[in-house]
């Protein structure tokens, strides 16, 4: 009976365990919603942008998983927490360790590098600390200790039957002098008196020797007289046994070679006996110490903290392991590198002052063949390094000698001014910007130091890990280690990110770099029984590599974890074992479960608006007419940065241009680091030469306005009213009241920026933040205003029967409607309403915005501009973040912004807006060293003929669905919210 009555419990226990439960969940725009998670399985939550995916996802799922491991540490922890709000939500059972995998690349720490970022570091220091040799820096010859069994070996390699003895030196203490020498006695060796030489050799025989050895005699303590021939004032040494080489000797050789180094302060002596053949007499000396047998020079012994630039006892004496050192700048003092020392590449020497200098330089290269009137960037790097080195034995002092003597005058105020124009960050000239120091970099592997191996890319360090051949002792030692380089090596190689080499640093990647090397380091932790929450890890991949990543998240279900991701990827959204989508609308429109299921079900469900354009019922067309070219171009020559490969592009102007290619192909370098930078050296006055070789038709680019996802702003105060300036148009409209006029407010009392009618505790954050000391800090609703921002006799001036307060909480769409009659305002707010914001609150702290909305708020400032001729916009991957039918809104905006004569440049993975673009550059054909060349150029139809283009062939597989679905429809097919006709008329 008791049995019976158990088993429904232990069912409803069993199905808890095996699914995470939301009961209720109303985090910021959630409309109470109830869903389960399967554990063990891959759950994908789409929608559209802002209907409350993060909401579900990390602030509701991670945020309790975090709440509870705080609630699992001490009370004393705990009471700086008491006041943590838990996320609004009746009940989460089954929830599991949560770990975040964000979007965002936080690290800023100049000394995180990819391979300590994904802890390959550590194990390589292991390695190269267990199995690394090390290589004298002066001669190259290893350095090695001298181990019992390789004395023994050495020794016993001599020929057969030869006799010698094993000695070491016999050291006896000086008795010290009373009084301190004087100088003229200082070169006089103490002597050790009678008694200390008794008390040495009693203690010597105690201890079981009984022969001494000088200059070829052994003098026995048997026989005292013997020892009155020893002179103590030389070397003195105690035979501790006598053998001849043999094999059977081979034991009893280690022993006495131990004894030797406990006893003589680890060193060993072997005499060789001479025997009838003259000159046969050889001494060879042996020490346990760990230095170069040929000149000495000691070296530390290899441990993991040896090959640490974080730490003072490996790290680059002169940088601190940071690899670069404030010093003269190379792009300071040759900022044109087109320039021959002819026609003055180095700049500080062109000054009337130093002109001498520059004459003396030219005179010595050509008296050593290196030629004056071929540009500096063409010069060998041996020819450029000796012209800045300088040259003692020619007196040339070089570059750096010019700057040293520039140093030792910076007493002067003129020199030190001088000397400001040329100093930078310079790669530190000890360490070669390795970090290390010099015995770190005398450790080798396989003939490569570790810094070498830093310096592959993942790609190149799989092979040479691949291929490495060791010998059976380092085999045995490293296998384990060797294990985990190599499978964190393959799992970043599966993230897509094989182009990046070891030793990038962090906070230089993109946030979707970052966090694939996050995944990527997840998976080498083996952690089980984990709950991952990723935010869109597809973001920065090209279509081809979708797979890899899907198969990643695979893996990491199969190790036995629940994977929660939010993305909006068709191919991720196709492989995840349960579906949640939700909607219908963003902001207050969203928030509802719309569905709940498998992928196979959501294709037929009407209602989820993410499912209409999976099953192709909903699409975004191709546009009907692609804008032609006006003739004007910009126009880049020779772009060689990182790894370009001296590209020359074309850029139409007037046109909307996407920029294509596979995850480290070179994209963001062609367009930020040599477009961007070099309109902006020119716009300055300064020389393109730094960025490529020659940049034409910038005369056309009045200004360049780069569009990123960045945050609209850093504090709680900055909101959509505020950046787009209808805050102030708002504020005059509440001082107009009689009510403000009779208490004397202006339009400075409605702002909560300055003092006046802001709240004073608060400084009209409306949060006050509680410091945690070592816990992350805490923002409370302040108590003085409850979170409205102002005081409280400013709340009571109205407007229409609202207080400012409350206008900020209104929506975009609500606030176009309540200041019908006044244009001032309206006109700023309807362009956010047309571009698909007018879910958004006026007020809404930007901190609080999406990367995709926070994309478009900024677009939509720009578009209230009158005029955008001659403005040329860069994007970066801007449908991060975006729906499918938030992708058509992006692309209204941009013809928006084309229509009042702007040209766009965009980077972009995604299929739907390259296929609305009217060029394309697609770079490739791979990443890193094989990539930086242009594969094709032309429309979209143009490149989908291009069999090279790994983006042509994903291209041609998307035009020729839609072509299909355009003959079978007759036209494309409308719908009533707009998302297909609304790119169709591009």
């Amino acid at each position: 009976m008791a049995k019976h009555e158990i088993l429904p419990e232990a069912i409803a226990g069993q199905l808890d365990q095996e699914t995470l439960r939301i009961r209720g969940a109303r985090v910021h725009n959630l409309k109470n919603i109830s869903v389960e998670i399967p554990h063990n399985a891959i759950t994908v939550v789409s929608g559209v942008s802002g209907s409350g995916k993060s909401s579900l996802a990390f602030d509701t799922v991670y945020a309790e998983g975090q709440r509870r491991y705080v609630e699992s540490l001490s009370a004393y922890a705990r009471q700086f927490l008491e006041r943590m709000e838990k996320p609004d939500v009746d009940e989460i059972s089954g929830i599991a360790p949560a770990v975040a995998i964000r979007q965002k690349n936080s690290t800023r720490n100049p000394r995180s590098t990819v391979a300590t970022a994904t802890e390959m570091y550590d194990y390589l220091r292991l390695f190269f600390a267990r199995c690394g040799q090390t290589f004298c820096i002066k001669c190259g010859a290893e350095v090695l200790k001298d181990t019992p069994d390789a004395i023994a070996a050495k020794v016993l390699s001599a020929g057969s039957g030869r006799r010698f003895y094993v000695l070491y030196q016999l050291k006896i203490a000086a008795p010290q002098p009373a009084a301190k020498p004087r100088k003229t006695e200082k070169k006089k060796l103490a002597e050790p008196s009678l008694d200390q030489l008794r008390i040495a050799l009693l203690d010597l025989q105690k201890r079981g020797f009984n022969r001494l050895y000088q200059d070829g005699q052994v003098h026995e303590f048997i026989s005292p007289e013997s020892l009155l021939d020893v002179d103590f004032k030389k070397p003195v040494y105690v035979l501790v046994d006598r053998l001849a080489v043999s094999e059977e000797a081979k034991s009893r050789l280690i022993d006495s070679v131990e004894i030797c180094y406990r006893e003589g302060h680890g060193e060993a002596i072997v005499q060789f006996v001479p025997d009838s053949n003259p000159g046969a007499a050889e001494r060879m000396n042996f020490n346990e110490r760990f230095e170069c047998k040929n000149d000495g020079t000691i070296y530390q012994e290899p441990e993991p903290r040896l090959f640490s630039f974080n730490n003072p006892y490996g790290a680059c004496p002169r940088c601190q392991g940071f690899g670069n050192t404030i010093d003269f700048d190379l792009n300071l003092v040759v900022p044109d590198a087109s320039k021959s020392l002819d026609d003055g590449a180095i700049e500080p020497w062109s000054k009337p002052r130093f002109r001498q200098l520059l004459n003396e330089a030219k005179v010595w290269a050509k008296s050593q063949g290196i030629p004056t009137n071929v540009p500096w960037r063409h010069l060998k790097v041996e020819e450029r390094q000796r012209i800045l080195e300088g040259d003692a034995k020619n007196d040339y002092d070089g570059v750096k000698g010019f700057f040293a003597w520039l140093e030792r005058k910076k007493y002067k105020l003129h020199v030190r001014v001088f000397l400001s124009r040329y100093r930078g960050y310079a790669m530190c000239p000890e360490c070669g910007g390795t970090r290390l120091r010099p015995e770190a970099r005398a450790v080798r592997v396989a003939g490569k130091t570790i810094t070498d191996i830093c310096k592959f890319t993942v790609k190149e360090a799989r092979v040479f890990f691949r291929e490495l051949q060791l010998n059976e002792a380092q085999s045995k030692v490293a296998d384990r280690i060797l294990e985990e380089i190599r499978s964190r090596l393959q799992f970043l190689d599966e993230v897509g990110l094989d182009y990046l080499s070891l030793d990038r640093l962090t906070s230089t990647l993109s946030g979707g770099e970052s966090q694939r090397i996050q995944l990527a380091t997840s998976l080498g932790s083996h952690l089980v029984g984990a709950l991952y929450v990723l935010d869109e890890p597809s973001i920065g991949l090209h279509p081809r590599d979708t797979k890899r990543l899907i198969d990643i998240l695979k893996s990491l279900r199969d190790l036995g974890n629940t994977v929660l991701v939010v993305e909006h990827d068709p191919d991720t959204i196709a492989a995840a074992d349960r579906v949640i989508d939700l909607g219908p609308g963003a902001g207050e429109l969203g928030g509802k479960l719309l569905f709940a299921g498998t992928y196979e079900e959501i294709l037929k469900d009407p209602k989820s608006v993410t499912g209409r354009y999976l099953s192709g019922e909903l699409r975004i067309p191709v546009p009907n007419a692609r804008h032609k070219t006006t003739g004007k171009f910009l126009r880049i020559y020779g772009g060689a940065l990182h790894n370009l490969k001296n590209v020359d592009a074309m850029i139409p102007l007037g046109m909307f241009t996407v920029v294509t290619g596979v995850s480290g192909s070179g994209k963001s370098t062609l367009v930020h680091d040599v477009l961007y930078k070099a309109l902006l050296a020119k716009k300055n006055g300064g020389t393109e030469k730094e960025f490529c070789e020659r940049l034409d038709g910038d005369e056309r680019v009045r200004e360049v306005v780069i569009v990123d996802q960045s945050p609209i702003g850093r504090t709680p105060r900055s909101n959509p009213a505020t950046y787009l300036k209808a805050f102030d148009a708002i504020r005059e409209v509440f001082a107009d009241t009689p009510d403000a006029k009779r208490r004397g407010y202006t339009a400075g009392h409605f702002s909560f920026n300055v003092p006046g009618g802001r709240c004073e505790t608060c400084q009209g954050d409306g949060t006050v933040t509680v410091e945690m000391q070592f816990l992350a800090d805490v923002e409370l609703i302040c108590e003085e205003c409850r979170g409205t921002r102002f005081k409280s006799s400013v709340l009571e001036v109205r407007y229409r029967g609202k207080n400012v307060h409350e206008v900020l909480g209104m929506t975009v769409r609500e606030a176009l409607a309540f200041f019908v009659n006044v244009p001032r305002v309206t006109t700023k707010l309807r362009i956010m309403n047309e571009i698909g914001l007018g879910y958004l609150r006026l007020g809404q702290s930007g901190t609080t915005l999406s990367g995709g909305e926070a994309q478009r708020l900024k677009l939509a400032a720009h578009l209230s501009r009158t005029e955008n001729q001659g403005i040329l916009y860069i994007l970066d991957e801007p449908t991060t973040g975006l729906h499918f039918d938030d992708i058509a809104k992006l692309l209204a905006a941009f013809r928006k912004l084309l229509e009042s004569g702007a040209s766009l440049l965009v980077i972009e993975h995604n299929l739907d807006v390259i296929k609305s673009a009217d060029w394309l550059i697609d770079m490739g054909p791979e990443g890193g060293d094989q990539g930086g060349k242009i594969i094709a150029t032309g429309t979209p139809e143009q490149v989908a003929r291009n069999t090279q283009s790994h983006t042509g062939k994903c291209l041609a597989k998307v035009l020729q669905v839609n072509g299909q679905a355009r003959l079978t429809n007759g036209q494309t097919k409308r719908n009533g919210d707009g998302a297909s006709n609304g790119t169709a008329n591009a």
